[in-house]
């Protein structure tokens, strides 16, 4: 499944303005990063892919339409998906984008 596009559009608008904002193709999807740290993903397997605290992973489970984010079965602490029912408002998905880019700026920048 390819990553939806009006989605990445949807993200790219909110993040365009970012500083060392970058996009690369990853995990089947679209990745956004900032300063070389994922912050959201268009993801190939539909929704939005979102890097955040690994200590708020848990609490964040609670909210609509959120899931883990797994790798061979396992689960991944500050890794989420949120389906794209989680996604019908530009408020929804603004929230969503500027918790991965907050969480992207907290981390050290790659080189």
């Amino acid at each position: 499944m390819a990553y939806d596009e009006e989605l990445a559009e949807g993200v790219r608008e909110l993040i365009q303005t970012e500083d060392g904002l970058s996009e690369v193709r990853a995990f089947g999807g679209l990745a956004f990063l900032i300063d070389g740290n994922m912050a959201v993903s268009a993801s190939g397997q539909g929704g939005l892919m979102v890097r955040v605290n690994p200590a708020e992973t848990e609490a964040l489970l609670a909210e609509p339409h959120v899931r883990p984010f797994e790798m061979r079965g396992r689960r991944m602490k500050g890794w989420l998906r949120v389906d794209i029912e989680g996604l019908q408002s530009e408020r929804q998905l603004e929230s969503w984008v500027a918790r991965g880019v907050a969480y992207a700026r907290s981390l050290p920048p790659k080189r």
